[in-house]
């Protein structure tokens, strides 16, 4: 019988939060270990042998080394969906490059973003967000408004690694560029939709909570200083 899937993830990450969400909306059990980036644990010659582009989430399926969430959400999709049900990852040559579209807008502009946001609080002692960087965040919410127009979800009328990888970026998004709701009425719709899913709790906004808890906190204490 064949191990879990092993994820290398730090809760965190937003990539991480969406490979759990897919491994929960897939019911699979994954073998959790923790990287400290900050720590520099990516860097080390094991886990370099493992990705050598350093980078988390990194998957190990039995032997089979998966790197980037958003391959890593499709792997998990198409190998362990259950039979028959497609709906996550359409096999329909169409629907699956909408899909890829939409994660490839949040690989492309939404996370990078919010890097430029979080990660100099992080990792670079900076004491305060530029306002220029909040706006340029909140211009990229105007593209998924527009895919939202076709149905409650990024894609159409079903949820898809699409919706459940944007989300992880979206959430953390909000916390420091908020959805202005007259302006993207069905983004903060479909917020709520993804937010209500039985496993969303535990999978992303845990997480969540630990990074805004992270970098608000960094942001108060440089502030009284």
């Amino acid at each position: 019988m064949s191990a879990k899937p092993i994820l290398y993830y730090a809760p965190r990450s937003p990539p991480c939060r969406a490979v759990l969400l897919t491994a929960a909306a897939l019911g699979l059990e994954l073998d959790l270990r923790l990287v400290n980036v900050k720590a520099g644990e990516h860097k080390s010659a094991e886990f370099l042998k493992l990705n050598a582009q350093h980078t988390i989430p990194v998957l190990d399926d039995n032997g089979t080394i998966v790197s980037d969430s958003h391959i890593i959400c499709s792997y998990l999709a198409d190998k362990y969906a259950p039979e028959g049900d497609d709906s996550l990852y359409p096999k329909d040559a169409e629907k699956r490059r909408l899909v890829d579209a939409r994660l490839y807008y949040d690989c492309g502009h939404l996370f990078p973003r919010i890097r430029f946001i979080v990660e100099p609080v992080i990792y670079f002692g900076a004491g305060e967000v530029p306002s220029d960087r909040v706006a340029y965040l909140q211009k990229a919410y105007d593209g998924l408004e527009y895919c939202l127009a076709e149905g409650d979800y990024l894609v159409g009328d079903k949820l898809t690694i699409a919706d459940l990888s944007c989300i992880a970026s979206v959430s953390t998004a909000e916390a420091f560029a908020p959805i202005e709701p007259d302006q993207f009425p069905r983004l903060v719709q479909w917020v709520k939709r993804i937010q209500a899913l039985p496993y969303y709790q535990k999978n992303n906004q845990e997480g969540l909570d630990m990074l805004v808890g992270l970098v608000k906190g960094l942001l108060a204490e440089r502030q009284q200083k």
